[in-house]
């Protein structure tokens, strides 16, 4: 009986050490993904968009460009979009052909082939997303009836992979895909909409690099000075009209988007844009 107790305690000592090694590794992973900085601008711009009754946050170089800049030439590679028709459409488009998706809700919407192999090579990326979006709905929605409920939180993908990160909150990736604008027509933009029809709890969309791999020049694919970037309606103006919000948005900005919050992805007319957008649910135990 001493022999097996002995050996519990170290197994479970082993658990631990394991455990906290991978926790680690997560910090420093994200360190090297996140700009220095972030956590402390995220409650503080938290506080400016409340003041004036905002739901939504851009944080400019949240993610480390460099790190995009790595990342992107196996996005190009892997980059394969599906073709999906969504009843009434998309902000007006029917037919939406220029994302790929790496995870899907249950029962393949919006289609049953997710690009597994490019949920892999992203997922350090969207598992920090997953932490800043904890971070910053949090902080969102701390006076909402919600400010005693964070213990432990726990970070899902929808793999069904779970990571604990310390609070009741917990937060799911309903969706994820990247896409690829383009100035040709259905491709230049995604006019105003709300995420998920409004069925998700909130969502992130995340600046990608400009092309600098596939053509002869930077400038083949770039889209400076022709348009991109992303616009909110979120507020009242003086006069009680919905307060039109602009961001000139590059790569490795982030904006984090509450529930029903109007906004697109404005249109360009030269060059590629892309994004790499995440839909988020959001339970509590």
């Amino acid at each position: 009986n001493i022999m097996t107790a002995s050996t519990t305690i170290l197994e479970c000592c082993a658990d631990n050490t394991t455990s906290n090694a991978d926790d680690n590794d997560h910090v420093e992973a994200k360190m090297k993904i996140v700009r220095e900085g972030v956590e402390k601008e995220i409650p503080k711009g938290v506080l400016r968009k409340k003041l004036r009754k905002q739901r939504h946050l851009v944080i400019e170089k949240c993610i480390v460009p460099s790190y995009l800049d790595s990342l992107f030439p196996t996005i190009l590679d892997l980059f394969d979009p599906q073709t999906v028709n969504y009843n009434g459409g998309v902000a007006q488009i029917k037919e939406w052909k220029i994302s790929c998706y790496l995870e899907v809700m249950k029962g393949g919407i919006p289609c049953t082939n997710p690009n597994l192999k490019l949920l892999s090579i992203c997922r350090p990326l969207l598992d920090t997303c997953d932490d800043l979006f904890q971070s910053w709905y949090t902080q969102q929605h701390a006076c909402n009836g919600n400010r005693n409920r964070y213990g432990r939180n726990n970070i899902n993908g929808i793999d069904g992979s779970t990571r604990s990160t310390g609070s009741t909150m917990r937060v799911d990736r309903l969706m994820t895909f990247i896409t690829r604008y383009t100035p040709a027509p259905g491709e230049e933009a995604l006019l105003k909409h709300v995420d998920g029809a409004g069925k998700v709890d909130g969502s992130v969309v995340v600046g990608l690099p400009i092309d600098r791999w596939s053509g002869q020049t930077e400038e083949e694919h770039s889209f400076e000075g022709h348009g991109g970037g992303l616009t909110f309606w979120d507020g009242k103006d003086s006069n009680k009209r919905p307060l039109e919000i602009d961001y000139d948005t590059r790569s490795g900005d982030v904006a984090f988007i509450d529930r029903a919050v109007w906004h697109q992805a404005n249109p360009i007319t030269k060059g590629t844009r892309w994004a790499l957008v995440i839909f988020y649910k959001v339970s509590y135990s």
